[in-house]
């Protein structure tokens, strides 16, 4: 891991951008893809049970759900390697 760390706030950019991405910027690429897998098996899901006059929303409301989780996650994991940085004992 490099001793720079990214900005939390790119970081929730790239997730809400593109989901996924914000965990490829911090590199943790296998944390992304797992969270961009469940996101399509529940948006898939969810749209097979909701009734089709329920809104578009509701149809994809798995698929919602983990999108925003994933996109909050990376900004977790981004200002927990900012905090470290910022309180890293001194070296002796």
């Amino acid at each position: 891991m490099s001793s720079k760390t990214i900005n939390p706030y790119l970081v929730l950019l790239a997730g809400l951008f593109l989901p996924g991405s914000g965990h490829v910027l911090l590199g943790k690429p296998q944390r992304g893809l797992i969270f961009l897998f469940f996101m399509i098996v529940l948006g898939w899901i969810s749209l097979r049970v909701m009734p089709p006059s329920a809104s578009f929303f509701t149809r994809h409301v798995g698929g919602i759900l983990v999108y925003g989780i994933s996109a909050l996650d990376a900004y977790k994991i981004a200002r927990v390697n900012q905090a470290k940085a910022l309180f890293k004992p001194a070296q002796e």
